[in-house]
Order: structure tokens, then sequence, then C-alpha cells
């Protein structure tokens, strides 16, 4: 799930399971619909998170069942997304968290992607530790304070530092270099995948023991698990931009879709509702849940979004 840093979100090869599978760069396993002139054909770049394939699911089902279309998914990391959109691997990126080098030389340079316009989501990274161990040290939620905690976060994993948990070494980032330039006692340590560092936090829930982990927002997991975010040191412009001296929290971006610039000019229909398709965060959670919590399909929990919500979904049709 993900943000303006620099790495990119990792892609779960078991898309309907949502296991810990490692990342994946399935660019140069394109679709063959991609960029097929004159077919009613769409492809979709899946990134790994479950709010990613949330998007992904509801687009499907409708460009399918109310358009007409087929619909192929590619399963790709979120930088290598940009190279399989440029080159029409892919049609659409409908969750990108902010990649401006990207951005500058697809979209502003070589002019081979178009935006898509906003998704309506406001995506955030930050560290959280879980609310039950916030109300008992009311004073860990301060950056300043964490290395007097760091005892209670060691694992065999991270030695005698504090653990620091992330989800998978692709995904987007700075933790590394915080830790560093912030100068904690603390050990940045992978759980592999979403899937997985998700296991692993409610494992930590189920026991009330105590966790540091970097999480994000929208994600359904918080309704199960509340946490509570650690203050950083406040985000500014240009804070994260050389990724070796980051010393600031991460942003909150709003998330943006991206279409292939043929496919924004050329693709009909489709192109035109995907550049309308615009949700809030309760559609996307309500959807995620579905998948992650209730081990629905994606295309089973997109149906019954859709059968819910038919005034939200009219309107990206018209």
């Amino acid at each position: 799930m993900r943000i303006r840093t620099t790495a990119a979100v990792a892609a779960a090869s078991c898309l309907a399971l949502l296991t810990g599978c490692g990342a994946a760069d399935m660019t140069k396993q394109a679709s063959p619909f991609a960029n097929a002139q004159g077919a009613k054909t769409v492809t979709l770049s899946v990134q790994s998170w479950v709010g990613a394939q949330a998007n992904v699911a509801v687009a499907q089902y409708l460009l399918e069942h109310e358009l007409g279309y087929r619909v192929d998914t590619v399963q790709v990391d979120e930088v290598p997304a940009w190279d399989a959109l440029s080159q029409g691997r892919v049609d659409a990126l409908l969750e990108d968290w902010g990649h401006p080098e990207q951005e500058k030389r697809y979209v502003d340079d070589k002019k081979t992607i178009a935006r898509g316009g906003e998704l309506g989501v406001t995506g955030h990274i930050g560290w959280f530790v879980p609310t039950y161990l916030a109300e008992r040290h009311p004073d860990i939620t301060n950056w300043k304070n964490l290395d007097k905690y760091a005892d209670l976060f060691r694992t065999a994993e991270s030695g005698d530092k504090g653990q620091l948990m992330d989800g998978s070494p692709s995904y987007v980032t700075n933790d590394k270099a915080l830790v560093k330039n912030l100068k904690l006692d603390y050990q940045v340590v992978f759980a592999g995948s979403e899937a997985a560092q998700i296991t692993q936090i409610k494992q930590f829930a189920k026991e009330k023991k105590p966790f540091l982990t970097y999480w994000y927002s929208p994600q359904w997991l918080f309704e199960k698990v509340p946490m509570t975010e650690v203050r950083l040191p406040p985000y500014k412009e240009g804070c994260d931009a050389d990724p070796e001296k980051v010393a600031c929290a991460y942003p909150h971006t709003p998330l943006e879709k991206y279409l292939n610039a043929d496919f924004a000019r050329k693709g009909g229909k489709a192109a035109a509702f995907l550049k309308k398709f615009k949700w809030t965060t309760e559609d996307q959670n309500e959807v995620s849940l579905m998948i992650a919590e209730r081990k629905m399909s994606p295309e089973d929990a997109a149906k019954k979004w859709v059968d819910r919500h038919e005034s939200t979904w009219r309107k990206w049709l018209s």
C-alpha cells in the first residue's frame, strides 16, 4: 500500500487468496489484450495490497458486466508498473501513491502516460503501535521517546535493537534512512508481504504484545486491530527529496490513477469510465474487508459492493 518515497509495494502472487507470497515483477508477462486495437478489452495493473485489489475488482466487475469488456489483470510492482503502462503492456493503474520521478519522465516528458484523475482516497504511511500499548505508555507515540522503549520491541530478528516491522523490501519505505538519521536504536525487519505482516500484527495483538510497525491508511486492519500513530518529525515539502537524508514523517497523498496515453485517447467507454472511477476510503475498506478478512473472492466482493452502491457507480458510466 503506496506513498511518496522510494521503493515499491510488493506484488503478492496469490491475489484471491491473499497469502504471504513474495514480490513478483510480471511486466514481461503482459496481457495479450493490452493495447489491443479495436478489441473490447482492458488490461489493469494490480498491486499486492488489498486496497489496490479492491479498486481493480470493482472496476473489472463493472467493465465486464455493465460495459461488456473483457478485462485482464497483470501483477506488477509499483515502479515497474510505470514502465509497463508506458509501453502499453497494461492500460491503467488505479492507485499510485506518488512517484514524482516516473511522473516527470512518462507524463511530462515522454507523454506516454496520461493522468487519470484522483481515486478519491488519501493515503498515508506511518509508524504505528497498538492502541493498548499507547494507552499504557502515552509518551511512546513521540519518536523522541522510542529508544526508551526499545527493549519492549526486541525480537530474535532484531537482535539487541528494537524491531521496526516493515512489509516487503519492495514496498515504498524510508524506514532504514529514518532509523539511521533519527539515531534510533532499532532494526528494520521485513515481514515479506502485506499478508505476512498482517498475520504478525494480528498474532501480536491476540497476545497483547508490544509491536512497532510500518503501516498505512486506508487499510481495513485498523477495524480489527486499533493502532495509534507515532509522531515523527513533521513532513515538509521536499524533506524526503533525498532518500538517504530523510528525517521526516511520510506525507498524506491523494492517490492518483494513470492511463496509457494511447488508451486514454482511444479507449472509448472503458477509458472514460476509468477516468470517472472515484470512491471513498469507506468504499475501498468495505471491499477490502470482504476480500481479506471474510475470504471472499475479489469478484464476489465487488458484486456485493456493486449491488449495494448503484447510486455511486452509475455516475461513472454516464
